[in-house]
């Protein structure tokens, strides 16, 4: 027994602690860890919690804006375009009086030159029915141009004060 190794008082294990005690070490350790954790977590979480909800907020704003400027967009389309339909209605109707009037005029000048008794009253004749249509032609002209003017720029009016005001809450 000489190679016996001698257990000394000196080099005894410790005591090992309960299996319930270094559960509740262990469970107390990790609470604090968690609190250490969950802290940083729950402020990101709120953090970004806030930058969502005024995320949200903008695009309800932006898209209440969008919603409403479409909405006055769709009422000046609709405004000029029955500008545009009561216009062509008026330049239809100017159009057709100085064809009727022309017409007339036209009749009116056979009938004379039917009854015309000589060549120089025929010639007096048509330089008369020539000068005066050139003066209705020029004046119809006239009409009809003034009229296609207005009719364009009243269809124009609603679309260029939307596309303005659009513009104007843009900027």
């Amino acid at each position: 027994m000489a190679g016996a190794v001698k257990k000394s008082a000196s080099t005894a294990v410790a005591p090992i602690d309960a299996p319930e005690a270094v559960f509740e070490k262990s469970a107390e350790t990790f609470e604090k860890s968690a609190e250490a954790v969950s802290a940083p977590v729950a402020e990101l979480q709120e953090n970004v919690r806030k930058v969502v909800e005024k995320g949200l907020a903008e695009t309800r704003a932006a898209y209440a804006k969008a919603k409403a400027a479409a909405e006055e967009a769709t009422s000046a389309l609709e405004t000029s375009y029955s500008t545009a339909t009561k216009g062509v209605v008026a330049f239809n109707t100017k159009a057709l009086d100085a064809l009727r009037a022309n017409a007339e005029a036209n009749f009116d000048f056979l009938k004379s030159v039917v009854s015309a008794k000589s060549v120089s009253e025929f010639v007096t004749l048509q330089s008369e029915h020539t000068r005066k249509q050139v003066e209705a032609i020029s004046a119809q002209t006239k009409e009809i141009a003034a009229l296609a003017q207005k009719v364009a720029n009243d269809t124009a009016e609603p679309i260029k004060s939307q596309v303005a005001k659009t513009f104007k809450l843009a900027v």
